[in-house]
């Protein structure tokens, strides 16, 4: 048995002392061949400084081996040394045989760094080179998935399987195209591709993307048939039970979709995502003490989930529990959001603290100003606080939205007498 051989048995023992001390051996003493089939080894098992350290002794000896350069590159890439890798990959001259390859990885490079059109750019000299090599155009399409670009992207599944190829780098072509499709907007012709792509195999992401897709297109049976055979399979995937409560709830099976919520729940109970969801699918049950529940916890959770907010400070408005409402409410006192800030301002104005609702009014009242439900509240709390000639501009407002109102002209002359 060679040291080589001897140092790899040891760390498949989990001996990795005794390997490293015979690791000096080997560089000493073991032949060129040994030490190249070492290194692939040594990386694959995760000791990837000693793999750097034989591919850079052999690159030393050989510094035109492209196949060395190509290896080394990918660790050094793995540890953060990607100007190093760069500078290697650069070496690889456009007649050898690992041009492509090089190109490919330094595409990857530029695509980790965000330079995206230096990556395509490279990816572009590839497939002008090699036309008719598969991993290029798939590489293609992966860079513009990342970028958003789903078109471009589909066109090039769309390429690879025009030329019969139905895989590459491991992933079906056709769950491929359908994702791209999917995320384009191209609901119903992405269902196709999803369902040919479940025609060989169920594989999970898959089965979700295609419920997902179902889901988006408003198929909802067939949405709700994909995520059961999902859970079948894995009852732990739980991204499947939030829309399958949103599709039991589209076909108007409001328990079944309660059932959906509170089972995923028992999977993941620290889903808030699913939590407010079921809290909200509760409410509409009018079961609102479980649904009080279910919204705290989704916010003890996610204390930044502002729908889950707004839906309970609404159920505890209509409770008068004002004093609740300004406790959720101040968790969102930065917050952008009209309504959270008229709810506040509703609520102050209740405990008669009336500065503060003041404030909340006005905070809303450039995003609401067309809400004559807002403007109505606004406007009789202004007149409460005998800001008459802020009300009568309220009133106003509330005129020309609803001119067939009279009880908005009738203040509007009260407030100008």
């Amino acid at each position: 048995m060679t040291d080589a051989e001897l140092m790899i048995q040891y760390i498949q023992t989990q001996n990795v002392d005794k390997a490293m001390q015979i690791f000096s051996r080997v560089k000493k003493y073991s032949s060129e061949e040994e030490k190249y089939s070492l290194a692939d080894q040594l990386a694959h098992y995760g000791f990837l400084e000693e793999a750097i350290e034989l591919y850079q002794s052999l690159l030393e000896k050989h510094p035109f081996v492209s196949d060395i350069k190509l290896s080394l590159s990918e660790l050094l890439i793995e540890i953060g040394q990607e100007e190093k890798a760069l500078l290697l990959l650069k070496e690889i001259p456009d007649t050898d045989d690992l041009y492509g390859a090089a190109l490919l990885l330094e595409a990857d490079l530029y695509q980790m760094q965000g330079l995206y059109e230096v990556s395509e750019q490279k990816l572009l000299a590839a497939k002008q080179k090699y036309p008719d090599e598969p991993i290029v155009v798939f590489a293609l399409g992966e860079l513009y998935m990342s970028q958003g670009r789903f078109l471009d992207a589909a066109m090039c599944y769309r390429q690879l399987l025009s030329k019969g190829e139905h895989a590459a780098a491991g992933q079906d072509i056709h769950a491929k195209l359908a994702e791209a499709l999917s995320a384009g907007g191209a609901f119903e012709e992405s269902i196709h591709f999803y369902e040919k792509a479940l025609e060989k195999h169920q594989e999970l992401n898959v089965l979700f993307g295609y419920g997902l897709t179902c889901y988006q297109a408003g198929n909802y049976h067939k949405a709700i048939k994909a995520f059961n055979e999902l859970k079948q399979l894995d009852p732990d995937y739980t991204s499947l039970y939030l829309y399958l409560a949103k599709c039991h709830e589209q076909v108007h099976e409001l328990e079944k979709a309660i059932q959906v919520g509170k089972e995923g729940l028992a999977v993941d109970e620290f889903n808030p995502d699913l939590c407010a969801h079921t809290g909200t699918l509760l409410l509409k049950a009018g079961r609102n003490d479980e649904a009080e529940s279910y919204l705290r916890k989704a916010l003890s959770l996610d204390p930044e989930l502002l729908e889950a907010a707004k839906r309970l400070t609404r159920l505890l408005m209509k409770q008068e529990r004002h004093h609740e409402v300004l406790e959720i409410t101040a968790m969102f006192q930065d917050s952008q959001d009209a309504e959270i800030h008229w709810d506040a301002a509703y609520s102050y104005q209740q405990v008669e603290q009336y500065s503060d609702a003041l404030n909340e009014y006005k905070l809303a009242y450039n995003d609401l100003k067309h809400n004559s439900e807002f403007l109505k509240d606004f406007g009789y709390f202004l007149v409460e606080e005998g800001k008459t000639e802020e009300a009568a501009g309220i009133f106003q407002s509330l005129a020309e939205l609803e001119p067939w109102n009279e009880e908005w002209h009738e203040w509007i002359d009260r407030l100008k007498d």
